[in-house]
């Protein structure tokens, strides 16, 4: 410790950060111990379902015994189950087994999941029947949801690791998703560190919420369960709905919870709620743009990380009822354990106040991608003068750090890009384009919406009578929802700059100018709420064309444009609609009559 303050004291001026120093911290282990010492303690509530620390013990034991000789300790156990007391109960099996926890949702698309099978070779796959890929071995699993079964693929896998505890999928600039690979100790001193953030303990409630494939979702699942709270699924609605969000909170005495930024800022950006038992939440994936108001009662984390650095980095944290400034907060202090420095392109730590790429070392650093030469080009040497860590990551960030040591993010270095809070490689989703044969090259643009999110856009040559619907309904099954462009055109030639490369800019420029030509000839609307809605589907999905006629769903909104959708339509209108109603509705037109009919309810009563 006191060379480290020595070096600290030496690096001043320059944009170089320390955390406090980490504890380490047990996984399974504390887990192990909650279930001896309060066996009776609810461990995971599902709607009234609530099963206890000792149940969800047995449960994990039944699942560990049917897979024991089949998988062992470092191999790759695929997880294909939603939010429910059988992804416990599987992910606490895979601890137990030795095995490596990889995460990748219950709909992870066809294609994208025979991907991984090829690519990665898990020794076994855990999901629904129909769901898994094809032969192999399959073995029924005991468990509450029921039809679940374990797919058993012979050896062969790709080598992980030593000590991997959990793998998960990020996107790849070759086209196929990357696999970080993350320890034990990591996540164990990242839980430790979390538990004592938000006081995390018996008798708490903890959301299980943030989609499954997306590595928020391990830390939240483990800080329920090595920390004695309960935790508490969140239903499907509230990942539509700020409203049903926030009233499930209250009716679920939820106190503390991760949000995701896309989720969390129009949550911020109503009247916050009376009656929340809620103390904590963090919010993490994007950029938040907006601070919570004086009257918000829950103590705000703005959270940063990679998954390449175990999912948090840095937190700034916002108390409550403060004055936090106006514009996007910053991104702040590293967490315990963590080293931070800010470099120009040679990897030099530049003075505070500077602009640069954000690298990342520490306890909390990752092993690496389950691709040896893909480690090595981005965990890299630590440069000279750097104590309490010998590589670090590059993450692509550009950030800047102030004289008080608080970081600030400035966006992206190179082409990776955001949307909903998910990391997307263009290239991932050019290559999805390209299987098809009629495909000759695709290029895939990122653009802001008026709304302030962000929307991909697909530009392909195609053979003659390539249909623009039919070439994104092709790619849907090999990407995650966030990455399926908002748009498909074709093109017969792509603008070049002046290095000779695609210039992208010069397509998005091309596509708003025809963008602009389809929504003169579409039309306003019949009526003036009809007209409202075409306006807010327009900015919130980015396709200027569309009519009453289209589907929300069908046109490319997904549900967090519905989230804010909803919202819109309550701040213009007064009345708070449930996302499965609205989304049930076959077009935009029936939408807009059905918001008529509250407007005209909602005055008849007043």
């Amino acid at each position: 410790m006191e060379n480290l303050d020595k070096e600290a004291r030496s690096a001043e001026g320059l944009s170089i950060g320390y955390g406090r120093p980490h504890q380490d911290g047990a996984v399974l282990d504390l887990f192990t111990d909650w279930v001896h010492r309060t066996p009776d303690a609810p461990a995971l509530i599902d709607g009234d379902q609530v099963h206890s620390y000792a149940e969800l013990d047995r449960l994990a034991d039944t699942v560990a015994e049917a897979l024991r000789g089949k998988v062992g300790p470092g191999d790759l156990l695929g997880v294909c189950l939603d939010h429910s007391v059988s992804l416990a109960a599987v992910t606490l099996a895979a601890a137990k087994l030795g095995a490596v926890h990889l995460p990748l949702g219950p709909r992870p698309g066809e294609r994208r999941l025979r991907a991984v099978a090829e690519q990665l070779r898990p020794a076994c796959l855990v999901g629904a029947p129909d769901l898994l890929p094809p032969g192999g071995e399959r073995l029924p699993l005991d468990l509450p949801t029921g039809g679940v079964v374990a797919a058993l693929a012979p050896g062969g896998q790709v080598r992980v690791p030593a000590g991997t505890h959990y793998a998960v999928l990020t996107s790849g600039s070759t086209g196929t998703p990357k696999a970080v690979a993350v320890t034990e100790p990591a996540l164990g001193a990242l839980l430790h560190w979390y538990r004592e953030l938000t006081g995390l303990g018996p008798g708490e409630r903890h959301s299980l919420l943030i989609g499954v494939a997306f590595d928020p979702h391990v830390l939240e699942l483990w800080a329920g369960l090595t920390s004695g709270a309960a935790l508490v699924v969140a239903p499907e609605a509230v990942r539509w709905d700020t409203g049903a969000l926030t009233d499930w909170w209250r009716d679920a005495g939820v106190t503390v919870s991760i949000l995701p930024t896309p989720l969390a800022e129009p949550v911020l950006g109503r009247p916050w709620p009376a009656g929340l038992a809620l103390r904590h939440l963090v919010i993490g994936g994007d950029r938040l743009r907006r601070a919570p108001g004086p009257d918000v009662t829950a103590t705000v984390h703005n959270a940063y990380g990679p998954a390449e650095a175990t999912v948090t980095t840095t937190t700034h944290t916002m108390a409550p009822g403060g004055d936090h400034g106006a514009g996007a907060p910053p991104i702040g202090l590293p967490i315990d354990g963590a080293v931070l420095l800010v470099t120009d392109e040679d990897g030099r730590p530049v003075p505070r106040g500077t602009a640069g790429e954000l690298r990342i070392g520490g306890r909390g650093l990752a092993a690496g991608y389950l691709d040896p030469e893909l480690t090595a080009r981005r965990f890299v040497d630590a440069p000279a003068g750097v104590v309490g860590t010998d590589r670090v990551y590059r993450t692509g960030d550009r950030v800047v750090m102030r004289p008080d040591g608080v970081l600030e993010f400035h966006g992206r270095l190179d082409d990776q890009v955001k949307v909903s809070g998910v990391r997307i490689e263009p290239a991932e989703v050019e290559t999805a384009f390209e299987r098809d044969p009629a495909v000759r090259r695709a290029v895939v643009a990122a653009e802001q919406t008026p709304t302030g999110g962000v929307r991909l856009l697909a530009f392909v040559q195609a053979e003659g009578g390539a249909d623009p619907a039919a070439l994104l309904d092709a790619v849907r099954p090999w990407l995650p929802e966030q990455a399926v462009p908002s748009v498909v055109r074709l093109v017969e030639r792509f603008p070049l700059d002046a290095n000779g490369k695609v210039d992208r800019q010069a397509l998005l420029a091309d596509a708003s100018a025809a963008d602009r030509g389809e929504e003169a000839l579409t039309g306003e609307g019949s009526t003036l709420v009809e007209r409202t809605v075409l306006k807010l589907c327009r900015e919130l999905i980015g396709r200027a064309d569309l009519g009453p006629e289209d589907n929300f769903l069908a046109a490319g909104g997904n549900s967090l444009a519905a989230a804010r959708f909803l919202e819109a339509l309550e701040n213009e209108y007064g009345v708070r609609l449930r996302a499965p109603l609205v989304l049930r509705q076959p077009d935009l037109g029936a939408v807009a009559r059905l918001v008529e009919e509250r407007v005209a309810a909602l005055a008849a009563t007043a």
